[in-house]
């Protein structure tokens, strides 16, 4: 019988929690189990192995992320909603590291996955960011993929330590978002 309080979405929260501690790669069933008081094998009647949970914190983090952005984004347009959409991005992975890496490292299935479900709500959110652009509708998912690259790959070396220059990070940060703004600008139809 599961033990009273314990469900999915409290084991993956669990989880999430140790992968931002200790690294996506550090959550095994045992320590997650350990975290919750439990004996792994009780963790089967909730998730369906350790791929399943790994699973369950990409989901968890894209649907945080996706509506971070979203609350982020309200109300702003065009450079603001830019900028307001890069900080949502560099805050998560900063705050929470080990569930971004799930996002990056676990694929999503088909469209029926409640990964690619996930991930497309963050994409809105970008695309959002995009709307006051004016791009061509041709060149809308290269702006999609530039967008979450740029500021997906920056906020990911931050959290990693990647910057050792003696260049303030923030104004780099600054000058990538006004960079963007540009060349967004500059691409308009």
């Amino acid at each position: 019988m599961p033990r009273a309080g314990l469900d999915a979405a409290v084991v993956t929260a669990a989880a999430a929690a140790v992968a931002d501690e200790i690294g996506l790669s550090g959550v095994t069933m045992q320590v997650v189990a350990d975290r919750l008081g439990v004996k792994a094998p009780s963790l089967y009647k909730h998730v369906g192995g350790l791929d399943d949970l790994r699973r369950r914190i990409a989901v968890l983090a894209a649907t945080e992320v996706g509506d971070d952005l979203r609350d982020a984004m309200q109300g702003r347009a065009g450079k603001d909603a830019l900028r307001a959409a890069a900080g949502a991005v560099r805050r998560f992975v900063e705050q929470h590291p080990g569930r971004w890496a799930a996002t990056v490292e676990v694929q999503a299935g088909g469209p029926d996955d409640p990964l690619t479900v996930a991930l497309e709500r963050t994409l809105v959110s970008f695309a959002a960011a995009l709307r006051d652009y004016r791009l061509d509708p041709a060149r809308q998912v290269h702006a999609l993929r530039m967008l979450r690259s740029v500021l997906q790959g920056f906020a990911a070396l931050e959290a990693a330590g990647g910057f050792r220059y003696g260049v303030d990070v923030d104004a780099s940060f600054d000058w990538i978002v006004d960079f963007l703004d540009r060349g967004l600008r500059s691409a308009e139809a």
